[in-house]
């Protein structure tokens, strides 16, 4: 089992490390996954996502979740061959976390070989937690 601490990593680069292990047969449990960050203006962001909601029918999608480990998570689900056997059995080896359980207090976190946002020459971001608390503003 592979812990990953998403605290401060990049989303898309975080997603598809969880999403290769996740295929490779490994089970993948990712923490902190309200501190995981987007790069770019907070404004551009929402508005990306804010694009989604309108488009969509309630019934009909797309769904955008409002918890962060919901989202994180549905963010993984599009680096998988979701439409195979074989993407949806990866699927079901991940979960994520807001925070760390107890169950994972005290245990090892994996080294991730992915950049932190602090490691790059950007200075605009977001985190998945604001990003949730803005979609939870919305009515739906």
């Amino acid at each position: 089992m592979i812990i990953v601490d998403a605290k401060g990593l990049l989303v898309g680069r975080l997603a598809s490390f969880v999403a290769k292990k996740a295929l490779l047969g490994e089970k993948v449990v990712v923490v902190n996954s309200e501190q995981a960050v987007f790069s770019g203006s907070k404004d551009d962001i929402i508005e990306k996502y804010r694009h989604l909601y309108e488009m969509g029918a309630p019934r009909y999608g797309p769904f955008l979740f409002r918890r962060p480990d919901m989202f994180l998570r549905r963010i993984i689900r599009g680096m998988l061959p979701w439409k195979k056997a074989r993407g949806r059995e990866a699927y079901k080896r991940i979960k994520c976390y807001v925070g760390i359980p107890e169950e994972f207090k005290n245990a090892e976190f994996t080294s991730v070989d992915v950049k932190k946002f602090t490691e790059l020459p950007i200075s605009k971001r977001v985190t998945v937690g604001e990003i949730c608390e803005v979609l939870r503003s919305w009515r739906s």
